[in-house]
């Protein structure tokens, strides 16, 4: 009874922790950071109240025109649903805050599973590790739960549970379309262990594919799943940086890193060092570790928002790495978890100050155990400290909550149902669909999805928004079929031509944008 209620308190106690700092860094600001959050909650809530698979109308000239909408963050919408209750931009960071929770939990349970030495400490060092990374753990999207799918299907590849491993790749097929990052997982661990062990052990290479595989063919979006995967990601891979679409595919520079994850590079150091200083054979999990790290880390050089994955698993190979050098002998490994026994330390202390002229005295292994952990609990306490700091001033630079709620009211009232919305930025598209389905948009989530579409009309949309293009009133009504124009304020050369033809007629505006009607003659 005594265990059971240990094995219970214990991961309580550490998600409340959790909870608590990411609710603090969620609501230093009362607006929602990035702006696709504002689509995931207003999706979650058409699926509440129209059915799992609501029609998509919105975006008619893209891939997610209404025939071939896939929803490749199906599973995450559905988790999203209880957050819809109330106001949906309050129930957006709350659901933040507890995916979040669960994403740094799972890393604990991994490790406690694991029998890492501290494993309580190392998981709450997640606190401090990045303030990129809590700002982007702060974000209503599916990256907290890919984080945490990952990870239990770590644990499991680990435990050799190949059964939930397959069935796990399955769900993540339904989650987010990042799934492709288990198979890479399950790659880098059947190469860990031939490396280590020198056998080839394929099962979990096989058992990911095959639920990858059914994950894919047995989905309520076949066969656009496949089609949206293809054109989805191939842009990004063939060049990232073709196409703007979000500084999120840009990678930091080398300042930007060391400003905003001085933690995790110094913790990866130190697994490096720990290797060395342990004396032992790396084993599969460490090694497995040390590539999983390798691995984000390359990605992260290509494209920021791997700054998800990389100080996560970074922390995590430190952590394997370290653990020998912290393992307790097992008479103590029975004492509790804050007990540690510091006369050697104070013997050797004492011996370093009595004389600067002797040798120095030989450091015991329970002294090394000693310092290695305060080392620890002070750089964790600490840059948790300046890490939640820093991810409340991300956070408030955020865009108001209410930003586009104006202009969306006006389209509401005063247009056709179904009426069409030119807009001059592709990613206003989130808040306007938040505030408003009454109108349709031209162009959402990702500007790829009208350029695969219709490339041609892609380049003409380029040319309008940065007003190169004579008679605009003529272009937007014929070759985009739409009547109503809205901008943000940033494009001022489209707005003065809008503002120079005669067909267009302001009739909006507001701190935040502008719209325009095209007036037939």
């Amino acid at each position: 009874m005594k265990i059971l209620s240990h094995r219970l308190v214990t991961p309580l106690i550490i998600f409340t922790i959790f909870f608590a700092a990411i609710t603090i860094v969620q609501f230093s600001t009362p607006d929602l950071p990035d702006n696709d959050g504002f689509y995931h909650i207003k999706m979650a809530w058409l699926m509440r109240t129209e059915g799992l698979k609501p029609a998509f109308p919105w975006l008619p000239q893209t891939i997610l025109n209404p025939r071939e909408f896939y929803d490749h963050h199906f599973l995450f919408h559905v988790a999203m649903i209880p957050f819809t209750f109330g106001d949906l931009a309050t129930g957006a960071k709350w659901s933040a805050v507890f995916f979040a929770s669960l994403a740094f939990l799972s890393i604990w349970y991994l490790l406690d599973q694991q029998k890492v030495s501290y494993s309580w400490l190392w998981a709450l060092g997640l606190l401090a590790i990045s303030e990129a990374f809590i700002y982007r753990m702060s974000i209503p999207r599916a990256q907290s739960l890919s984080l945490a799918v990952l990870v239990l299907g770590i644990n499991w590849m680990f435990k050799e549970k190949n059964v939930h491993l397959a069935l796990l790749a399955f769900g993540y097929v339904w989650l987010y379309d990042a799934f492709p990052l288990l198979m890479a997982m399950a790659v880098l661990y059947s190469f860990a262990i031939f490396v280590t062990e020198k056998r080839l052990d394929l099962r979990p290479i096989l058992y990911t594919g095959l639920g990858t595989l059914m994950g894919i063919l047995i989905n309520p979006y076949f066969p656009y799943n496949i089609v949206f995967a293809y054109h989805h990601m191939l842009p990004k891979l063939v060049d990232a940086t073709s196409i703007r679409v979000g500084s999120e595919w840009y990678p930091y520079n080398t300042g930007q890193l060391l400003e905003n994850s001085p933690i995790s590079l110094v913790t990866f150091v130190m697994g490096i060092l720990a290797l060395g200083l342990s004396g032992r054979k790396m084993d599969s999990r460490a090694t497995f570790s040390l590539l999983a790290a390798v691995f984000y880390g390359l990605m992260l050089f290509e494209a920021r928002r791997f700054i998800e994955y990389f100080p996560p698993f970074a922390l995590i190979f430190t952590a394997f790495a370290c653990s020998p050098l912290l393992s307790r002998p097992s008479d103590e490994a029975k004492a509790q978890i804050f007990h540690i026994d510091i006369k050697p330390w104070l013997s050797f202390v004492k011996q370093l100050l009595k004389s600067a002229t002797q040798p120095l005295p030989e450091i015991q292994p329970i002294a090394i155990r000693w310092i290695a952990t305060s080392l620890l609990v002070v750089i964790f306490i600490f840059g948790s400290i300046f890490t939640i700091k820093k991810s409340q001033e991300s956070l408030n630079t955020s865009s108001p909550v209410d930003r586009y709620a104006g202009s969306s009211a006006w389209l509401v009232k005063n247009t056709p149902a179904g009426a069409r919305v030119f807009q001059t930025d592709w990613d206003d598209f989130p808040r306007l669909f938040f505030y408003n389905t009454h109108n349709t948009y031209l162009i959402g989530l990702d500007p790829t999805y009208l350029q695969i579409a219709d490339p041609e009309l892609f380049d003409l949309w380029l040319k309008v928004t940065k007003g190169d293009v004579e008679n605009l009133s003529e272009v937007i009504s014929k070759s985009f079929a739409a009547e109503y124009v809205h901008s943000d304020l940033n494009h001022g050369d489209f707005i003065r031509a809008a503002s120079n033809d005669p067909a267009m007629k302001e009739v909006y505006r507001d701190k935040d944008s502008v719209l325009f009607q095209i007036i037939k003659k």
